[in-house]
């Protein structure tokens, strides 16, 4: 039976200017190259988690344009529910523009557009999204009183909420109250604790003090380096596979959606469900562009298999 994940969040045109590296204040640059393409952390978590084999729905918001049209349509592309994703009248449809330097390093802006006017009511009339799923996932790049009320929803519903603290933003506590799992980089976990993250010990530091503010599951992903897990029953560390990063646009979002295709709504198989994400977002960095280098479930087992 494949997981059934919804996602609330946030949907972007991307623009990715490549340039040999990044600006100094007041510099002007030329870039070597321009594309386009459907992104938004959001959306790349939901397409991550329906390449990677989940029956996924989302609920978020675009404007009334030509931008949101494509967004909409990308999402429909990869077999994801998009009848709960509300048009502004108003407002445009959200976009990034993504900086990346030659050596696969990104600076990002975003502009939040209709992201930013999703209503708590609005995701409390969706509530047939929520209770139907098995996960529900959201960031910070939509309202957090969305978050808050989409959460409480699927706590009266049994359904596992996982947060993406990204990006890093200060947080009502009473969001944690209402999430079960967790998963920051190594910075917004940092920024949400008080506690840096260098070594394990900080790590287990780090859950602890998650623990106190309610959450009682939490994975930090490191980057090259890999991820970090604590549940009630266990902790660890989980390596990330070397691989030549080419963009690492995406790559964390990757890991979520790939990882909810694979959980057990009670985490008991966090490890393995680790294994699958990080050798997704391995593929991920591999490949130009957020949406276009997320990786299909096939491709996934057949790297598994190298």
């Amino acid at each position: 039976m494949a997981n059934k994940v919804t996602v609330l969040g946030s949907l972007n045109v991307d623009t990715t200017l490549r340039i040999a590296r990044m600006p100094q204040p007041g510099e002007t640059l030329s870039t070597e190259n321009k594309s386009s393409a459907a992104g938004g952390k959001g959306a790349n978590q939901a397409v991550a988690a329906a390449r990677a084999g989940a029956e996924t729905s989302f609920i978020g918001k675009v404007g009334n344009d030509d931008a949101g049209r494509f967004m909409v349509e990308s999402l429909d592309n990869d077999h994801i529910d998009t009848h709960a994703i509300i048009t502004d009248p108003v407002v445009g449809t959200g976009s990034a523009f993504i900086l990346l330097d030659e050596a696969g390093q990104n600076s990002i802006l975003v502009y939040g557009g209709s992201n930013q006017q999703i209503k708590a009511e609005e995701v409390i009339a969706r509530e047939d999204e929520i209770a139907n799923a098995d996960f529900l996932i959201t960031q910070f790049e939509t309202p957090q009183a969305a978050t808050l009320a989409a959460f409480k929803v699927a706590k009266q519903h049994g359904v596992t909420t996982i947060l993406n603290p990204a990006p890093a933003a200060e947080i009502d506590p009473e969001i944690l109250k209402v999430t079960d799992l967790v998963i920051p980089n190594e910075t917004e976990s940092a920024e949400l604790t008080g506690i840096e993250v260098t070594d394990e010990a900080s790590m287990d530091a780090n859950a602890k003090k998650f623990r106190e503010m309610g959450v009682k599951n939490l994975i930090i992903t490191v980057g090259s380096k890999g991820a970090y897990y604590a549940t009630e029953q266990e902790s660890g560390f989980v390596p990330a596979f070397k691989v030549k990063a080419v963009d690492t646009t995406a790559a964390g979002d990757t890991f979520i959606g790939a990882l909810s295709s694979q959980l057990k709504p009670d985490l008991s198989n966090v490890a393995t469900a680790l294994v699958f994400a990080q050798r997704a977002s391995s593929l991920t960095v591999q490949g130009l562009g957020a949406m276009p280098s997320i990786p299909t479930v096939e491709q996934i087992e057949a790297a598994s298999k190298k």
